[in-house]
């Protein structure tokens, strides 16, 4: 593999970009480096599971531009994006990746506010009298 695999990885508001190229397993997030830009351990071991799963520990340099959302929605975007490359470099990765969960895209959103409340299901208070 010579030229850039590209994927995309969406998870509640946020979607990310993500650059695949043969390296020694550098990822930078939005031109910072990966450790500054997700400060928490869970996130940064749930990101780069996705290469102990596959075998692929410092195989790849990631460039990853990240928008939208929070830091937990923008790490499981990143996640979903490396777990879509690593599937175009090789089909077979997709049945290890597939068994982990990772190649699942997370419905989940935010429900909207409805009119007449306070906010999606929380109520104004009921007062009989």
């Amino acid at each position: 593999m010579q030229q850039m695999i590209n994927a995309v990885g969406r998870r509640k508001t946020s979607v990310a970009r993500v650059f695949l190229k043969n390296g020694t397993g550098k990822i930078t997030v939005n031109e910072r480096e990966f450790e500054v830009y997700f400060p928490l351990e869970t996130h940064r071991n749930s990101i780069t599971k996705t290469f102990a799963v596959t075998d692929t520990v410092g195989k790849y340099d990631v460039r990853v531009n990240v928008d939208g959302g929070g830091v937990s929605g923008q790490a499981g975007a990143v996640i979903l994006g490396i777990a879509r490359a690593l599937v175009e470099v090789s089909e077979e990765n997709r049945t290890l990746l597939r068994k982990q969960g990772l190649m699942t895209r997370d419905p989940r959103m935010v429900e909207r506010k409805k009119y007449g409340q306070k906010k999606a299901r929380k109520r104004f208070q009921f007062s009989k009298r």
